[in-house]
This record gives structure tokens, C-alpha cells and sequence, in this order.
């Protein structure tokens, strides 16, 4: 078989089907959420950050009241010193040592705490959020909606920018 029998039905089949893809391209919609954004400016996210720096709050007024516990017991025990036979004096310094890994370690859990109700706290959002977005995307006929925060989206226009209105659209499933 000759080389140009071949290639003519190959070109056909391009064309035919660079047309079909020009055609599905053409009816493609596609948008974008930066969630990171939707999760802080959403209702619930602002609600889920002002019970956060309550519960810091109160964290920060403990913190301040055991450094004062431990500032006391570190000033009582430079006075005293001098005056202590050596045993109890390292018994006191070994004490003190051991209430600043306790604190340290407090903080710690503190920290770690924080940190965990604030990721459950944007998880839960951001699902709420997923809802939200899934339901956008089948009743307006979206193709293809992205998160922008993902690395995957390298340019998008402000115009296929769906977050105010997933917010919105969030906000308003809560009333």
C-alpha cells in the first residue's frame, strides 16, 4: 500500500477530529474557588476565628498567670540561696527545672490544640464549602471548577472567579 492512500483517510480522521474537539472545547465552562479564601471569609469562617481567639484568650491569661508562678518560684529561690543548705537548694532548683518543662510542655498541648480544632474547624467548612460548589457547578453546567490554591490553576481570569459567590451562596444556606 502506497504511502498516500494511507495518509489521506489519517488527515481525514484529524480534521474530523480536531473538529469534534474544537466543538466540545467550545461548550466547555470553567471556573475556579480559591477555598482558602471562601473558608476565611465565609460566615462560618469568621465565626469559627472569633471562637478561636476566645478560646486563645483564655489560653493567654493561663500562660500569663503560671509565667508569674514560675517568675515567683525562680526570685524566691535566688533570695533564698545563699541561705539553703546545698540538698534543698538543688531540691528547689530541680523543682523549679521540672514546673518550666511542665509549662513548656503545656504550651505545647496548648498549641497543638489550637491548631487542631482550627484544621477540624476549616475542614468542616470547606466540606460545607464542596456542597456549595458541587451544586453550583450541576445547576449552572459547569464542565470543570477548580481550586485555585491547588498549584494547578497558573492564570485564570477574574471572570471565571466563582468564590464571592460560593460565599454568598454559603452564607445564605445558613440562615
Amino acid at each position: 500500500m502506497r504511502p498516500q492512500k494511507i495518509l489521506l483517510p489519517l488527515l481525514g480522521l484529524f480534521l474530523i477530529g480536531g473538529s469534534l474537539e474544537w466543538t466540545l472545547a467550545s461548550n466547555i465552562k470553567i471556573g475556579f474557588v480559591d477555598i482558602q479564601r471562601a473558608v476565611n471569609e465565609c460566615q462560618a469562617g469568621k465565626e469559627a476565628k472569633k471562637a478561636i481567639a476566645k478560646e486563645l484568650e483564655k489560653y493567654n491569661r493561663q500562660f500569663l498567670e503560671k509565667q508569674k508562678e514560675l517568675q515567683a518560684m525562680r526570685e524566691s529561690l535566688e533570695k533564698q540561696a545563699p541561705m539553703l543548705n546545698p540538698d534543698v537548694r538543688a531540691n528547689k532548683e530541680k523543682e523549679l527545672q521540672n514546673k518550666i518543662r511542665e509549662f513548656q510542655r503545656w504550651q505545647e498541648d496548648v498549641q497543638n490544640e489550637v491548631n487542631q480544632k482550627t484544621k477540624e474547624m476549616e475542614r468542616t467548612i470547606s466540606l460545607g464549602l464542596q456542597k456549595v460548589i458541587q451544586k453550583l457547578g450541576e445547576d449552572e453546567g459547569y464542565s470543570l471548577i477548580l481550586d485555585k490554591n491547588e498549584m494547578i490553576v497558573l492564570f485564570a481570569s477574574k471572570a471565571i472567579d466563582l468564590t464571592d459567590r460560593v460565599i454568598k451562596l454559603h452564607d445564605m444556606q445558613k440562615k
